[in-house]
């Protein structure tokens, strides 16, 4: 499966209805999974997830991780897109928020959003969940995106249960 996955070809330069959105992402669930059930190395993961989550979601413009890497630190991690910011403390921005916090940070509009740190000036809309493994927050799959409103409810759902179900395993070598 070197070549990623299976999914028709989509285009970047337009927010497709959210229900093709989350079509599109049921349907690389499966794949995604088939790949990466039984990797134990976080950081191979990270860096397939974010591969395989930039083709299944294209309303994104940066896809990937934020690692823990002290106690109120996080670090960029693997990822696709445009350049991040190396480092974002836990009192900053939408992923020092999903990470302080332990809760999902879905926001539509990231100008409403207060001290939202601006890695690119283009993000208009922004989707972070927190990894947690073994009751520590270790990282955030950070999602952006130029486009106002580009993630829904039901598609952080699905991505929740992937981030838990791939992350929170004993198994796991950090």
């Amino acid at each position: 499966m070197s070549e990623g996955i299976d999914l028709p070809t989509a285009v970047r330069d337009r927010l497709a209805p959210a229900h093709e959105r989350l079509a599109r992402l049921v349907q690389a669930l499966p794949q995604i999974r088939a790949v990466l059930t039984d990797e134990t190395d976080a950081v191979a993961i990270q860096a397939t997830l974010a591969a395989l989550l930039w083709q299944a979601l294209p309303q994104v413009s940066w896809c990937g991780f934020y690692r823990r890497v002290g106690a109120s630190t996080l670090a960029v991690g693997p990822y696709q897109g445009t350049l991040g910011c190396l480092r974002i403390d836990f009192a900053r921005g939408v992923c020092g928020a999903a990470a302080r916090t332990r809760t999902v940070q879905r926001v539509p509009d990231v100008h409403a959003f207060e001290g939202h740190i601006a890695c690119d000036a283009r993000t208009r809309s922004e989707l972070v969940l927190p990894v947690v493994a073994g009751g520590e927050v270790r990282a955030v799959l950070d999602l952006d995106s130029p486009f106002l409103d580009a993630f829904s409810g039901e598609e952080s759902t699905q991505l929740e249960g992937l981030v838990q179900e791939l992350f929170d395993r004993p198994e796991l070598i950090w």
